[in-house]
């Protein structure tokens, strides 16, 4: 890699290299956390990666979210119906989406000062297998960055 990167940029400096496990396979999701000034913290989730804008198919609640709430808003998406076996395709994990909904939901109750959270891709694994976020992000609010 360092022999690769040198004849393409030569005088690159190059610190050391970050090498990572390859995710197995898996439904990628999207989870979603956007707090509104009437509302307080939305949760949100629908399909990842690029579907998410390509379907436009996202459930929405208001934090906290239970178990159960969480569970209604994932299954009242296509997303949803898609972990859980459509048309006898693969069941995935989710009791771990749900789980991620919940701590979002808290994080965001425990912490005012996340104006938005983001986790896109979170990759579903086979049901009982769990779920790997694969890219996460938070937006804090204006008066931290004083």
């Amino acid at each position: 890699m360092k022999k690769r990167v040198t004849q393409v940029e030569p005088r690159a400096e190059i610190k050391g290299f970050l090498i990572q496990k390859m995710a197995p396979k898996g439904m990628e999701v999207i989870v979603g956390m956007r707090r509104d000034p009437s509302f307080g913290p939305l949760l949100m989730f629908g399909m990842g990666g690029v579907y998410v804008e390509l379907f436009n198919d996202v459930g929405f609640g208001i934090a906290p979210m239970t178990g159960k709430k969480a569970r209604e808003m994932i299954c009242s998406t296509k997303a949803g119906q898609l972990l859980s076996g459509y048309r006898g395709g693969m069941v995935y994990d989710i009791d771990a989406v749900v789980n991620v909904v919940g701590r979002l939901s808290q994080l965001a109750l425990d912490f005012p000062q996340i104006s938005e959270a983001e986790v896109n891709p979170l990759l579903v694994l086979p049901k009982g297998l769990g779920a790997i976020v694969l890219d996460a992000r938070l937006i804090l609010s204006d008066y931290l960055k004083e």
